[in-house]
């Protein structure tokens, strides 16, 4: 598959997927709600697109991907699977994964059910377990949250959620990104997170066994940077990341620092496949 955009027909839908032309380790991007795979352009044009094979998808009802014909697809699991059947499609067979905002939950759901993940990375995404109670510790709570859950979108609406979501300077198409989303996208995900039987994704990190990364900006409006400090587990990378001069959208408010850590990461992970590989390998011959 060569570099640049293309459409993946993947779970009866057409799925819109950016790749650089980097021979490394795949590192499949997920963006936010109301957003799309252009958020990460700042990673495209950096060198970690000649370094890694990075691969960046349009989730079901965003971007230039088809929307869902039932919604079916609109729940963090109808995404993760959206996500895993581009990845099968790819032929991809161990990668990292790199979940922002909405991105990065769905991404904690492939962590947990994907043997291809390798290793996890996420930001403006804390893993919240369940109950309302774990929600009201892992975010902040304002009004402009409640823009998270409905369907519907006036001007004003538009212009808080930019503010809220990407600081003063939202990315070129941050508005018309916005508009096009489905409006059924925001309700039923919220909906689907105030389930009893909802999911446990504090739990699903905990448990996970390959590397995990937290990286959030200093000023996130929406996540509360103290729900990182409870999280104590042998696979965390080097602790919780904190850029301070960004906000939620650390990726692009501050991408040079923020690209910094995503390509010692990745190679942190490609090392430890490397190893593993070799150990493997010994094993199968002491066992020949």
């Amino acid at each position: 598959m060569t570099a640049g955009d293309f459409t993946i027909r993947a779970l009866d839908i057409d799925l819109s997927v950016r790749q650089s032309a980097g021979k490394g380790l795949p590192i499949v991007l997920v963006h936010g709600s109301g957003a799309s795979k252009a958020v990460f352009d700042r990673q495209f044009s950096s060198p970690l697109s000649d370094l890694f094979r990075l691969v960046a998808i349009d989730l079901p009802g965003h971007g230039l991907s088809e929307n869902s014909p039932d919604a079916s697809h609109y729940t963090l699991g109808g995404f993760s699977r959206s996500v895993g059947a581009v990845i099968d499609a790819l032929g991809l067979e161990r990668a990292l994964i790199f979940g922002w905002s909405l991105g990065g939950h769905v991404a904690i759901e492939l962590a947990q059910s994907h043997p291809a993940i390798a290793g996890l990375m996420v930001s403006g995404a804390p893993p919240f377990g369940k109950g309302p109670i774990s929600l009201l510790r892992a975010f902040q709570i304002h009004r402009d949250m409640l823009l998270a859950g409905k369907e519907m979108f006036t001007p004003a609406d538009c212009e808080r959620w930019l503010r809220m979501c990407y600081g003063p300077v939202p990315y070129p198409a941050a508005l018309s990104d916005l508009k096009r989303t489905d409006e059924r996208v925001r309700p039923t995900i919220a909906q689907s997170l105030r389930k009893p039987e909802g999911p446990d994704q504090k739990t699903i990190v905990e448990d996970l066994a390959v590397p995990v990364a937290f990286v959030n900006g200093g000023r996130d409006p929406i996540v509360r940077l103290s729900f990182f400090e409870s999280f104590e587990m042998p696979t965390l990378w080097q602790g919780p990341h904190v850029i301070a001069e960004a906000g939620h959208a650390a990726f692009r408010e501050a991408p040079e620092t923020f690209n910094a850590l995503l390509h010692r990461f990745a190679m942190d992970v490609t090392i430890a496949e490397l190893r593993q590989d070799r150990a493997e390998r010994q094993s199968a011959r002491g066992r020949g």
